[in-house]
């Protein structure tokens, strides 16, 4: 209130009201009666903002009394000189009115205080509610991160009991190996020194068997494991193929290059793998078969030794045995800054599952694929990239999935017409930039350049690769 009546009396607008009343007085018989009608109409325009700013403080002082402060000032002086204000002849009771509007008035304002009050108690109620709510919102959250940091723990308490029962297993087989060929050897130590000129083969008991798990197991987990392994070949694919794709892109922009390239290392490591399959299951074999017996074959018993540790797969060297392949192979080229360690990861899971592939029964192999092949609709896709109507293979992209003679996955393939003859024209013309091959690096004959890649398991190809080209490279000279 009072910072109004400072505002009222900084305007000094009564003193100009006063002034212009005077001034009104002095020109008040010179002036026309139009002027003398403007100059009343302003005045009281004046009057009137005056008189509302006087009611403005008015309630702003009613107000700061109460409810009922004031009151009988207002009944006594305000509302008397408000009926005689608005009196007029055609108003029958203009006092009652007035004095009703106002009574009214306040008892609005006074049910706006309690409908104000009442509403801001309930917000509080509501804040009350709410932050009780968060608190056992913030409680049940802590609790859930306890029982998952629990369960965590219980996983990885489970996962550790499990590698090391499998690790106690392993242990277990091989002091069992272990005292098996000790056995044989004190046997044979004993015929060696026997007087008899035909010894006697010793009959004694039999170390235990190796395997402590029912026979045939490879066999019984055959199918569950078939359908993951084929799950996960299309994995690779779809995951691994496509990120080693996307990491090369950015060394070389030929997108046929990149394809190419990984479609070799898919058939590689296959390669790699099944080599390193037959390596491991003879030494099995010829381990096992020292004190084999039981009711399951030898075969069953190797495989599944091989099914219950599969760890044991060296894939470390499969990687550098495709890897080495890759670098003498003529149908890739790569820049010389970079190596195909990068893709070494894709190269490691397809080894994996090639490996593990190896133990079904029937086995799994991938299909071979030739440039140039008629395109089998049965066996591959199209890319995207293709001429849908070529009869002939350009180069392929993923090979094809089989099992015995049947394709249980499609693999992908390029075909495009009139384009096999061009590259390969260019292909001859094109030098390759790697320095890497040993057959490029230590011989300049013709013969030993273009030597072709065998992919037949001889015993000459899982040997020394410079013997087996030295022997080829013999055979095709004598042969001319």
């Amino acid at each position: 209130m009072a910072d109004s009546l400072r505002r009222l009396i900084n305007s000094e607008s009564c003193r100009i009201l006063q002034e212009k009343l005077e001034s009104w007085y002095k020109d008040y018989h010179i002036n026309s009666c139009d002027q003398n009608l403007n100059r009343c109409c302003e005045i009281i325009e004046m009057n009137s903002m005056i008189q509302g700013q006087l009611f403005t403080i008015l309630n702003q002082t009613a107000r700061e009394g109460g409810h009922y402060a004031g009151v009988e000032t207002i009944k006594s002086r305000l509302l008397p000189w408000l009926g005689t204000c608005f009196s007029s002849t055609t108003s029958g009771r203009p006092f009652e009115t007035s004095l009703s509007l106002i009574q009214e008035s306040i008892e609005k304002e006074r049910q706006l205080r309690e409908f104000a009050s009442t509403r801001k108690h309930e917000i509080q109620q509501l804040e009350k509610e709410l932050n009780s709510t968060h608190l056992q919102l913030n409680l049940v959250q802590q609790d859930l991160k306890a029982s998952q940091a629990q369960e965590e723990n219980a996983l990885r308490n489970l996962d550790r009991l499990n590698d090391y029962e499998q690790q106690v297993q392993i242990l277990k087989d091989e002091i069992t190996i272990l005292g098996a060929q000790k056995s044989v050897l004190h046997s044979r130590l004993a015929r060696s020194r026997s007087p008899s000129p035909r010894p006697c083969r010793s009959r004694s008991p039999s170390p235990l068997p190796l395997r402590s798990c029912s026979p045939g197991r490879a066999r019984l987990t055959n199918a569950a494991r078939h359908a993951h392994l084929v799950a996960r070949f299309s994995d690779i694919y779809t995951q691994e193929r496509l990120d080693a794709q996307t990491l090369l892109r950015t060394y070389i922009d030929d997108l046929e290059i990149v394809q190419r390239i990984i479609y070799v290392a898919a058939v590689e490591s296959f390669h790699a793998a099944k080599m390193a399959f037959r390596q491991f299951k003879m030494r099995v074999r010829k381990t096992l078969s020292l004190t084999h017996s039981g009711p399951e074959s030898l075969e069953d018993t190797v495989l599944d030794y091989i099914v219950r540790h599969e760890d044991l797969y060296d894939v470390q060297a499969s990687v550098n045995e495709v890897i080495r392949a890759m670098n003498i192979n003529p149908k890739i080229s790569f820049p010389p800054e970079v190596d195909f360690i990068m893709i070494s990861s894709l190269i490691r899971e397809l080894c994996r599952v090639a490996f593990s592939m190896q133990t079904l029964v029937p086995p799994l192999d991938i299909a071979f694929g030739a440039d140039g092949e008629l395109f089998n609709e049965s066996k591959y896709r199209r890319s995207y990239d293709s001429d849908f109507t070529a009869p002939l293979v350009v180069y392929h992209v993923w090979p094809a999935l089989m099992e015995n003679d049947s394709i249980i996955v499609k693999g992908e393939a390029v075909s495009k017409r009139g384009a096999l003859w061009s590259r390969r024209s260019r292909s001859k013309s094109r030098s390759r930039s790697r320095s890497m091959s040993p057959i490029l690096s230590h011989s300049t004959s013709p013969s030993r350049t273009l030597l072709p890649r065998s992919r037949s398991p001889s015993p000459i190809r899982s040997g020394s690769p410079s013997k087996w080209a030295y022997s080829v490279h013999n055979a095709s000279w004598f042969s001319h």
